[in-house]
Formats: C-alpha cells, structure tokens, sequence
C-alpha cells in the first residue's frame, strides 16, 4: 500500500536542518536545536548508534530527511499545519510493518496484517503527530530499522524504542521547520 510518494533520490537539500545532540549525563535525552529554538528530547533506550539495528532501541546516528506526517484526528489531535509536507491522518487500520522478513519491512502497511507491525493511532499520546524520517526507508535493508519518527514525548522524557520525541507544545513549536526539504540529523 503506497501512503506516500516514494523518496526521491538523496542529493543536497537546502531545507530547514534539526540537529539533534545527546546529553552528555544521559544519552537517553537530548537537545534538538533548530533555529532559533532549543527544545528537550527524548532519544533511544539505547542512547545513539552509528549501527542501528532492528529493535536495539538505539536512535540512529544519521542526517534523515522529512518525508510526511500521520497526525490523529478527533479532541486529542489539535490543529497542526505542515505546509507542503504529506500529511496522513491516522486511521485504526494504518500500521508500520516492523517485521525484518515481511516485503513490506519498514512500509506502511493496512492493520491488522500477520506480521509484526506498530498501529499509527495508538491509545496513548505519542502518537498524536508523527513526523516520518528516511531512516531506511529509500534505500531499504531488512534488519537494519524500522518505524523511526520524531513523535510526542512520554512523560518525563521517559526513553523511545529508537525514535526522536518532544512535547506536544514543542512540536507545535517545531512545525515550520518540517517542511519538504528538512533533515533531523542526529549527531554526537
């Protein structure tokens, strides 16, 4: 199922760039900075890694281009404007296939389905915006990491599975900067 126009090619952006640098005491957090802004962040359970694997729970030590955003619909899911960026909202049956052996490893995938695969409109907030990021996903190696975004926050900053998170206020906060053309880069 295509939900997204597949990436293009890499070649040199001139879009907005969101780096991302781990705390020296916890490699757990960190501070995304872009523009003029400084905004705390959640990273991996496993801090950062220059080899991701699937479910280490590392964040990838990488630049990832912005490719689209699923946002949640309802009394949760407050405006947000993306200009230009595809935007998805997230349905019950839209899913990420997380398994290394399924052909749709690291795709969106319609639920339920009989692989592994995370649901894009979860029960919690974490969900409420998600920001998909070429992690794997335009030049795709089974085993390497699935599913990595930049997401809302967990209370407290608490660990991701490997994604980037930071509070909903920051992601409103951060919206004009995930335009078509943006990189997070997560760098040490």
């Amino acid at each position: 199922m295509r939900l997204f126009p597949p990436p293009r090619p890499r070649k040199p952006r001139s879009g907005p760039l969101l780096l991302v640098r781990p705390s020296p005491l916890d490699g757990r957090r960190g501070i995304l900075a872009a523009g003029p802004l400084r905004l705390r962040c959640a990273l991996g359970r496993s801090g950062v890694s220059s080899r991701k694997r699937e479910g280490d729970g590392a964040t990838p030590l990488a630049a990832m281009p912005v490719v689209a955003a699923y946002l949640r619909g309802g009394p949760r899911g407050a405006p947000l404007r993306l200009p230009g960026l595809p935007v998805r909202r997230a349905r019950a049956e839209d899913g990420w296939c997380d398994a290394p052996g399924h052909p749709a490893y690291n795709r969106p995938v319609r639920l339920p389905m009989g692989a592994s695969a995370e649901t894009m409109r979860r029960a919690d907030a974490l969900y409420d915006v998600v920001v998909v990021l070429d992690w794997n996903l335009g030049r795709r190696a089974r085993g390497l990491g699935s599913a990595i975004f930049l997401h809302v926050a967990r209370p407290a900053y608490a660990p991701t599975e490997g994604c980037v998170a930071v509070s909903r206020r920051d992601m409103g906060r951060l919206a004009p900067f995930l335009r078509p053309g943006a990189r997070l880069a997560v760098r040490r």
